[in-house]
């Protein structure tokens, strides 16, 4: 991790602390202290990974977010307040994790190699990338879902759920395995966020065909399930 630059963007003291600890691992640290100076600071350190307070002022944590999608950089979100749904939220904005202050430093450090392994993997070239049923049509490293025909609007983690399900159909993933597989770490929060996700993937699939459908399994968790 010699090599890893990160960008910490935090308007409070934890920023200091964090730089500290982290450049004491021989981490190369770069800081600012709201959105305008984070996205400066991101265009000239091009960072391997991001980590932002939620709580920026003038929407500086969204404009992070987009800009770490269009770079496929991983971020990471500080939140101050342990609130499921404020958790949810960000992940569907683009946020790779969400951690909520005042958090383990060591702990941190091993979700960063995390996503950084997931990123190293992502950025490799994906053969038989595009997975197509009726009406259907899913590509991951594309980030784009057709359904009959039709390019769909759909955030980051709802398209990779869905591309986990549709990759193994019929088999049925627990709550927990979902979590491990799309956001890559033992989410240690309210695994209700699952639900969340196929909710709104159910809203945007339905009427698309008669010949597959995400489903639910009571007690167990999801599947992709296809009908002959």
């Amino acid at each position: 991790m010699l090599e890893t630059k990160i960008l910490i963007v935090d308007h409070t003291d934890f920023c200091d602390v964090l730089k500290a600890h982290l450049e004491a691992m021989g981490l190369a640290i770069n800081t600012a202290s709201d959105g305008a100076s984070g996205m400066t600071a991101f265009r000239a350190v091009d960072p391997d990974v991001l980590l932002v307070a939620a709580e920026l002022s003038s929407h500086g944590t969204q404009q992070l977010l987009a800009m770490c999608a269009e770079r496929s950089t991983p971020v990471i979100v500080m939140l101050a307040s342990d609130d499921v749904g404020a958790k949810i939220a960000l992940l569907d904005a683009g946020a790779d994790d969400v951690m909520v202050k005042p958090f383990d430093l060591y702990e941190l450090v091993a979700r960063i190699k995390a996503l950084l392994r997931r990123a190293r993997v992502v950025a490799e070239p994906v053969s038989g990338d595009v997975i197509r049923f009726e009406n259907f049509e899913i590509s991951q490293e594309k980030f784009e879902l057709k359904l009959g025909g039709k390019k769909v609007e759909i955030p980051p983690k709802e398209l990779q759920l869905l591309y986990c399900l549709a990759s193994s159909p019929n088999r049925v993933f627990s709550r927990e395995q979902l979590l491990e597989h799309v956001w890559d770490f033992a989410f240690l929060g309210d695994s209700r966020t699952v639900d969340v996700h196929i909710k709104r993937l159910r809203e945007k699939l339905k009427g698309a065909s008669e010949k597959w459908a995400l489903k639910t399994v009571w007690g167990v968790g999801y599947k992709f399930e296809l009908y002959n």
